[in-house]
């Protein structure tokens, strides 16, 4: 009887994470149906789920806009700033997972204070700042930017990972004679790889996906692909098949780079103290 409980329950747990997935990917995957309909096929009511399938609209998109060069800055923002993030957030989440002192919890928190804050409440200043020092509408701008808005989620997942660290070990390498440096490039940085890596993947997605600030401080020269969907909204009003072709171009390379991590994501996400 405790099994076929048991059997069940995971017959249920197992339907239930397939709905809650199908659910979560529904607008995805309209929007790549979306993509390859005609402008009609698009606005018709009810919505057409057998259709025949058209290229147009990525080819109209292409023709309008060049999709590389948005590409290419989106890479550009993602991973510069990323590299940042780990660096300053590697060298502070160390600090004061193993040399605390009565400040670092309050630094802590007000740091993360920082995300609870709206966006739109210093855009100005924040336009004003760039336009000022000639970091408008640049890649090293948005590179910048990304680092500090990212930089809090960065050093608390750092120091939840360095928090958890056996100190004996560090105590070991340091009785051997070997520096901080050498610490976290040599002991510190190799075991807990997973715990970087998918700090690394987080911040990337967060970075390729923002569009506020993208929208608001890149232009043609420095937009990433937030901004290359944004362009596609006119007065004239939303045209949803080639809306969705875009969108669809723009989310590509990030599935697929979430798809082909997960596991290392799931890993880090679960990473405790080393075993």
């Amino acid at each position: 009887m405790a099994m076929q409980r048991s059997a069940r329950q995971a017959v249920g747990v197992t339907i239930l994470g397939w709905a809650v997935g199908l659910v979560l990917f529904f607008p995805i995957g309209w929007m790549v149906l979306t993509s390859f309909k005609t402008e009609v096929e698009a606005f018709a009511t009810p919505p057409s789920i057998f259709f025949t399938p058209t290229l147009e609209n990525y080819a109209a998109v292409n023709s309008r806009i060049d999709y590389v060069h948005y590409a290419l800055n989106s890479v550009y923002i993602a991973f510069g700033s990323t590299l940042l993030c780990l660096i300053i957030g590697g060298m502070a989440a160390y600090s004061m997972a193993f040399f605390p002192t009565r400040r670092t919890e309050g630094t802590l928190l007000w740091m993360l204070s920082t995300k609870m804050m709206p966006a739109v409440g210093v855009l100005v200043p924040m336009y004003m700042g760039f336009r000022d020092v000639g970091l408008l509408n640049t890649v090293i701008g948005m590179v910048l930017l990304m680092t500090l808005v990212n930089l809090p989620i960065v050093v608390w997942m750092l120091y939840t990972y360095f928090r958890d660290y056996p100190r004996e070990i560090l105590e070991a390498a340091r009785v051997d004679g070997a520096g901080s440096w050498q610490e976290m490039l040599y002991i510190l940085l190799p075991t807990t790889l997973p715990g970087i890596v998918s700090t690394s993947l987080l911040t990337i997605i967060l970075s390729w996906n923002e569009a506020f600030w993208s929208i608001n401080l890149t232009g043609p020269d420095s937009g990433p692909l937030t901004a290359f969907i944004a362009s596609f909204s006119s007065p004239e009003g939303l045209f949803w098949a080639k809306l969705s072709a875009a969108s669809t171009l723009a989310i590509a390379p990030i599935l697929v780079l979430g798809w082909l991590s997960q596991r290392q994501l799931v890993r880090g996400l679960t990473f405790g103290a080393v075993k």
